[in-house]
């Protein structure tokens, strides 16, 4: 059984003042005005947490970058190395988020290491959630979903809902990338109850995409963009700006799936501009694809193609993201092996 979300990242004074579906308006400004006003460098610690994790939310990466640098300072000045690992799984996550995957580890198995040192259970959980994601993200399932699992029995034990929401939905992400969709689908629909149990609009928006990217996937194009636009609403109600993003991407592969190639295309444009104001690489390079693939149905030149595919494979290794390579290997082996090829639906 699980209880409702709760966002550990809002501590101290926070935790009473904010709440897991708290707009990140709302945080920067509760959080901002607690940093300003901090007796302890505990305090600031904690306000400097939020300011960073909100900054990143909202796609404004210099703001985070300074936030939870500020806050790991404080932390340390504090003698707080629980802080500190909370401090640094922020700074991981927002080095994952604009690509720089090596740095995004460094902080994170460090962040790990000082949570497990100061007994933070769930600093540590969330640093570990971190780690398996980093690899996930990679397309390095192998050496990730062992640890997927072992978190979900450990979010699931202790009735963490957010958790287990983000455990459930990055399991069935693997195995739809890997062609089991029955099981992707059973896991996100999984993740979308329990997300709605417990109040967690984050984790419905991000598990009601899950899911309509298995229908369409399994030929069902209204159901998703349905789908998509219910997680759309949720989206904007709480600034999730990558998330939002990654939304507006989605809708792309879908309609790119229906052979509506220029609605795909204009959506997949959108979804670029969106990842680039906000420096999320990986989505900017699925985005990337997208236009290309949608642009090739649109009667693009096939030199073109295969110039706009070798630009895209240099940027997907020098990220280092293997799943995202594989597309771009098997669409342009699809280009060389025939003048027209059939609808690969990109992820």
């Amino acid at each position: 059984m699980y209880g409702k979300a709760f966002a550990p990242e809002y501590q101290g004074e926070l935790k009473s003042a904010l709440g897991v579906n708290s707009s990140y308006e709302e945080v920067l400004a509760t959080a901002g005005a607690l940093r300003r006003t901090a007796a302890t460098p505990l305090e600031e610690a904690r306000a400097s947490l939020a300011v960073a994790e909100a900054s990143r939310r909202l796609g404004r990466v210099a703001e985070a970058g300074a936030a939870w640098r500020a806050s790991y300072r404080s932390a340390r000045r504090a003698g707080e190395p629980g802080a500190m690992a909370w401090a640094l799984w922020s700074g991981g996550t927002l080095a994952r988020q604009c690509g720089t995957l090596p740095l995004a580890r460094r902080l994170l198995t460090h962040a790990s290491d000082l949570a497990a040192g100061s007994g933070d259970r769930i600093a540590r959980g969330y640093c570990l959630a971190g780690l398996a994601e980093t690899g996930r993200i990679q397309g390095d399932y192998e050496a990730v979903a062992g640890l997927h699992e072992e978190l979900l029995a450990e979010a699931r034990a202790h009735g963490e809902a957010r958790h287990i929401v983000w455990a459930l939905s990055g399991i069935a992400q693997m195995h739809r990338n890997t062609g089991e969709l029955d099981t992707a689908l059973e896991m996100f629909e999984e993740s979308v109850r329990i997300a709605a149990d417990a109040d967690d609009a984050r984790g419905r928006a991000w598990s009601l995409r899950g899911v309509a990217d298995i229908l369409s996937a399994q030929g069902h194009p209204e159901r998703a963009l349905t789908l998509l636009s219910e997680a759309e609403a949720i989206c904007r109600r709480m600034d999730l700006a990558s998330a939002l993003a990654y939304n507006h991407k989605m809708r792309g592969n879908v309609l790119y799936r229906a052979a509506r190639y220029a609605s795909a295309r204009r959506m997949y444009a959108r979804a670029l501009a969106e990842f680039r104001a906000i420096d999320e690489r990986r989505g900017a390079v699925l985005s990337r694809l997208g236009l290309v693939k949608s642009r090739h149905f649109l009667d693009r030149p096939r030199a073109l193609t295969l110039r706009d595919l070798e630009g895209l494979e240099r940027e997907v290794a020098r990220i280092g993201l293997l799943h995202a390579g594989k597309m771009v290997s098997a669409f342009r082996s699809q280009l060389s092996a025939a003048p027209q090829v059939s609808c690969a639906s990109p992820s």
